[in-house]
């Protein structure tokens, strides 16, 4: 190896000097130039002891130049501004060499680059198939990364969900409390990333979470009366579950049992009708902390589990849920479970 870790080099394209902090594999290297790090080829990069040595004169001048007003150097140069083009979830290739001679990419490096005026506490979901693989919470700093974790390359065929939920490290009531941003990478989109990189000499590619983080939306601005004579009755937060509609452990979405004029129902308004009762009760049952729901959709033609099955994959509560046979039901019914 070339390299070690610590080692100071030259990045060759860009004529500054930083130092290896990481070693990614044989061909590449992690470096910090002045606080930014960033994955570099090796060959991309050089030891700076032949640039100091022909930039250091031998035999300082023996006359000192005249110094004029219109040319005198300011005292101090204004540092870099650093460009605020919003958070990205980026991701750093890992390559190998197969029995062929081909490069084959093994693992992807998964980071969370801040580059927002921002710092921020989150939270980061993977799930494969629906299914929650691997989580953390931790916070990211303005214009810093934060890496997450590897992924085999193999289980990118998944249908992986790579999902965020944000929220402000400094709370600002101008902006609203909390985001919520995903990506989902399907096979084709991947692979075509990846020979883009390739094909540029491009060492990572990347995909944009958001650009600015949101202002305060009207529906989080909730206005409380001074007294209850304004016509609002108010309850103890702590016996607010009480007044609240019961929770439902089993929910039946048939049509038939939610409405009994549905024969006269177009196909898209029983779905709408079917949607919104789902909505209502697993509402109730987050209120009411259930520990776990079924609910019944039937088999048909699989639009309404997909649709129930998409909307379960982006709500926090949901720790996990399963479709799978059950006497009761056949294959009819998802049994959601929680986490508070």
């Amino acid at each position: 190896m070339k390299f070690q870790v610590g080692d100071k080099v030259l990045v060759l394209h860009s004529n500054e000097e930083g130092e290896v902090v990481d070693i990614i594999n044989n061909k590449m290297v992690m470096v910090d130039v002045r606080g930014v790090k960033f994955p570099a080829y090796i060959d991309q990069l050089d030891f700076p002891y032949f640039k100091r040595f022909t930039e250091k004169k031998l035999f300082p001048d023996k006359k000192k130049p005249k110094a004029y007003v219109d040319n005198l150097k300011k005292e101090k140069d204004a540092p870099a501004q650093q460009v605020a083009d919003g958070a990205w979830l980026l991701f750093l290739p890992e390559f190998d060499m197969d029995e062929f001679g081909d490069d084959v990419v093994t693992n992807l490096k998964v980071h969370l680059v801040n580059h927002t005026h921002h710092g921020y506490t989150f939270t980061y979901r993977l799930s494969f198939f629906g299914k929650p693989s691997f989580d953390l919470t931790n916070q990211v700093y303005a214009f810093k990364d934060f890496y997450l974790h590897d992924v085999p390359f193999s289980d990118m065929n998944d249908s992986p969900v790579f999902s965020f939920e944000f929220s402000l490290l400094t709370p600002d009531k101008a902006r609203a409390s909390h985001y919520e941003a995903s990506v989902k990478i399907k096979p084709k989109q991947l692979f075509t990333k990846i020979e883009e990189i390739k094909s540029k000499g491009e060492a990572t590619f990347s995909y944009l979470l958001f650009k600015e983080y949101p202002a305060r939306s009207a529906e989080e601005d909730i206005v409380v009366p001074d007294t209850p004579a304004q016509g609002y009755k108010i309850y103890d937060a702590a016996q607010a579950r009480q007044h609240l509609e019961p929770a439902r452990q089993e929910l039946d979405l048939h049509i038939e049992r939610l409405t009994p004029d549905w024969q006269g129902m177009t196909p898209l308004e029983k779905l709408g009708l079917q949607l919104q009762a789902f909505e209502k009760y697993l509402d109730l049952a987050i209120a009411h902390h259930l520990p776990s729901m079924i609910i019944i959709h039937g088999v048909g033609t699989g639009r309404l589990r997909d649709e129930l099955h998409e909307a379960l994959k982006y709500k926090r509560e949901v720790k996990t849920f399963i479709n799978q046979y059950d006497p009761r039901y056949g294959y009819g019914a998802t049994e959601v479970f929680f986490q508070y």
